[in-house]
């Protein structure tokens, strides 16, 4: 009985690992299958966003017509702060484009804030095109400000890299095995050729992906057109401008704060007053310099081997228009444009070269003139100091918020700040004609005309430079001499075609 009773129980116990056997095979099938099927539907929802484009317009590759993410509160409506959007509480991000990888593209940025800003959607729109993985750009900390600021200290890269994955693969570093590769030189760095269609980077840059699997590009300033692109680059372009390069939430809450303050004191002009040592030994402009000054900034011009011109003569480069209008030049204008005398001036720049001996036209025709530095405490703008692309990045930020804009220079933040202007509605930005002014103001200082006929001259030439609708100044062969693509990127403004004038 004993011997059959383990028997019998052996039996059952042989069914029992069976049937349990069974049960765990149609467990793991219909786990397999459930997660093969959410797989599919995952994929087939990003190829859908990829792919759809394609077939429907016969593009190469796509890009997305909008600009994306938008961004919503904890209720799902879009913030705004003085007209303009802000950082919000959350965003709904899209889904990650799929695509056959052909490479890396390593990228280090020259120049200031914004001549890297403008090369940051540059590349976004090149390693698109190529469809390559891009890794998160590398900003410039050798130039004369030498800013040791990573692109993580200025941008949200977080937000950069997840806003753009239905266009584009960022990463923030490369994978091990390829950073090992770079580590033992088995990869290929060069500068691309300035002002190039996206043809030259089919051509002569994507095989260098497929030779090296890791190209670095180590100049960046100007290197895509500014005409001649087809629309989908240029709206991601902008898209990259825009949406995706946001600044940290350290640089757009102490810029909030700063336009608060403005705000609650009424009506608010930024100057974009480009007065400072720098530029002036670059440029060779000393008007109004002592002559100790005039040698104190050609000694800094020779001491900067990459700055190639060396001997200037300022009267001339004044009378072309080259030169950055002076503080008293820039408040003659001001005044001859009736600007309330009780509006607020914030100086959107660094230290103004003369200091307070040059200011002194300034301050006393407007007397609330302020700066970032008297409007925040010492203790607000600690870290921001010695890091001149953060500074730059309070400025940008009141910048865009002003009433009105007004740039003494051509630089690249001017550049930058009018396009961007010109995106969030035409907001009044006065584009001063430089070449025009410095004729006016030696006429009437000089008393060839009184004070009625400058400010009557200085109205008249001026009604229709004031940031409206208008199309770029293209000049075929000359890319450095028409209008950058950032001051007007006229494809993504809310406008059709017949509703531009040329300038």
């Amino acid at each position: 009985m004993g011997v059959k009773g383990a028997l019998l129980g052996g039996g059952n116990s042989k069914r029992s690992d069976k049937a349990r056997s069974k049960m765990m095979k149609v467990w793991i099938l219909r786990a397999s299958t459930t997660i093969l099927l959410w797989t599919c539907v995952v994929q087939l929802t990003a190829i859908g966003e990829t792919w759809g484009p394609r077939v429907l317009k016969g593009w190469p590759s796509c890009f997305t017509p909008s600009i994306p993410p938008f961004p919503v509160n904890s209720n799902g409506e879009s913030t705004e702060v003085g007209g303009a959007s802000v950082v919000a509480e959350k965003f709904v991000f899209p889904p990650k484009r799929i695509y056959k990888n052909n490479g890396y593209l390593m990228v280090s940025c020259n120049g200031g804030l914004n001549q890297m800003r403008g090369a940051i959607c540059d590349m976004v729109a090149i390693a698109r095109y190529l469809n390559v993985t891009l890794i998160v750009p590398e900003l410039d900390k050798t130039s004369f400000w030498a800013d040791p600021s990573e692109f993580q200290d200025i941008f949200d890269v977080d937000h950069f890299i997840n806003s753009l994955r239905d266009e584009v693969r960022i990463l923030k570093v490369l994978p091990p095995r390829l950073k090992r590769r770079v580590e033992l030189g088995i990869f290929h760095s060069m500068p691309p050729v300035s002002w190039s269609d996206i043809s030259y980077y089919h051509n002569q840059i994507l095989p260098l992906f497929h030779k090296y699997k890791v190209v670095h590009l180590n100049r960046t300033d100007a290197r895509l057109a500014n005409n001649g692109l087809p629309v989908e680059i240029q709206k991601l372009r902008c898209r990259v401008n825009y949406a995706a390069l946001r600044f940290t939430s350290q640089i757009e809450e102490l810029g909030r704060r700063v336009i608060k303050i403005l705000r609650a004191n009424g009506p608010f002009l930024v100057l974009h007053l480009r007065y400072e040592m720098d530029m002036l030994a670059f440029s060779g402009c000393t008007q109004g310099c002592s002559t100790e000054e005039a040698q104190e900034l050609t000694r800094m011009r020779y001491a900067y081997p990459w700055w190639k011109e060396k001997v200037i003569d300022s009267d001339a480069k004044r009378r072309d228009g080259l030169c950055p209008l002076t503080p008293e030049e820039t408040t003659l204008v001001l005044r001859a444009l009736d600007i309330d005398q009780s509006m607020q001036i914030y100086i959107a720049a660094g230290e103004i070269y003369g200091g307070s001996r040059r200011m002194a036209a300034l301050a006393a025709a407007f007397p609330n003139v302020v700066r970032k530095e008297v409007l925040l405490e010492t203790d607000d703008l600690r870290y921001f100091q010695n890091h001149s692309s953060q500074m730059a990045a309070l400025d940008y930020m009141v910048s865009l918020e002003s009433d009105i804009f007004v740039p003494t220079y051509d630089g690249n933040m001017a550049k930058v700040v009018e396009g961007h202007r010109r995106y969030l509605g035409y907001r009044k930005t006065i584009l001063l004609d430089r070449k025009l002014i410095v004729e006016l103001v030696d006429q009437y200082t000089n008393g060839t005309f009184g004070w009625d006929e400058f400010s009557s001259s200085i109205k008249a030439a001026h009604v229709s430079r004031m940031g409206s609708p208008s199309r770029r100044l293209v000049i075929p062969d000359r890319p450095k001499e028409e209008d950058y693509f950032y001051s007007n990127p006229y494809e993504c403004l809310p406008q059709s075609i017949h509703q531009l004038t040329s300038i």
